[in-house]
C-alpha cells in the first residue's frame, strides 16, 4: 500500500511498536504512545534513564511497526482462517531532544493525540514535570510501508491499489 495510507495506519493505530538494538546487539522492541507532528517526525516520551535511552545512545537506528485493525475471520470463498488486518512498518533515527521549546510541542501533540479533552492540564503538567521526563524525536528515513487483507461485501480479497 501507498506511504500516504500507511502514515494514516499509524495515526489511527493505538500505539506504535518500537524496535531499538541494546548495546549489546539484542533486540528490545516496546510498544508506544507516539504521535507526529508532519510526515517524518515522530515523538514519544519516557523516563530520563532506561533501555530506551541507552539502545539510542548505541544504536540510533529503529523500527517502527504499527496495528490499526487486527480481525481474525474465515475466509468467505475458501473457509481458510486468516486475519482481515492493517498494518505499516517505517524506519528512522531516535534521537533525545535536548531544546525545551521542542520537547513541549512534542508532549502537546501526544497530548493532544491522546487525552484531547484534557488539554486545559497540558501548562500545569508541563510545569510540574518537563525536568523529569525524555523526549526522543524519530525522524523517518524512508517513506514508511503498508500491507492489508481485506474483503469486500461479496467476499473478494480486495488485492492492491482496490480502495473500496
Amino acid at each position: 500500500m501507498p506511504a500516504e495510507w500507511a502514515l494514516e495506519v499509524m495515526h489511527k493505530a493505538p500505539y506504535i511498536t518500537v524496535s531499538f538494538t541494546r548495546p549489546d546487539g539484542t533486540a528490545y522492541g516496546v510498544p508506544l504512545s507516539l504521535a507526529s507532528t508532519n510526515e517524518t517526525v515522530w515523538y514519544f516520551h519516557c523516563a530520563l534513564e532506561g533501555d530506551k535511552l541507552q539502545a539510542i545512545a548505541a544504536h540510533p537506528e529503529v523500527c517502527l511497526s504499527a496495528v490499526s485493525k487486527c480481525t481474525p475471520t474465515i475466509g468467505p470463498k475458501d473457509g481458510s482462517f486468516t486475519l482481515q488486518y492493517r498494518s505499516a512498518i517505517a524506519f528512522g533515527k531516535a534521537e533525545l531532544v535536548t531544546n525545551e521549546a521542542e520537547k513541549t510541542e512534542a508532549l502537546r501533540a501526544i497530548s493532544k493525540r491522546f487525552l484531547p479533552q484534557h488539554m486545559d492540564a497540558f501548562d500545569d503538567a508541563i510545569r510540574r514535570s518537563l525536568h523529569r521526563t525524555a523526549v526522543v524525536r524519530i525522524t523517518l528515513t524512508a517513506p514508511p510501508t503498508g500491507k492489508r487483507k481485506q474483503y469486500d461485501p461479496n467476499g473478494e480479497e480486495m488485492k492492491y491499489g482496490r480502495m473500496e
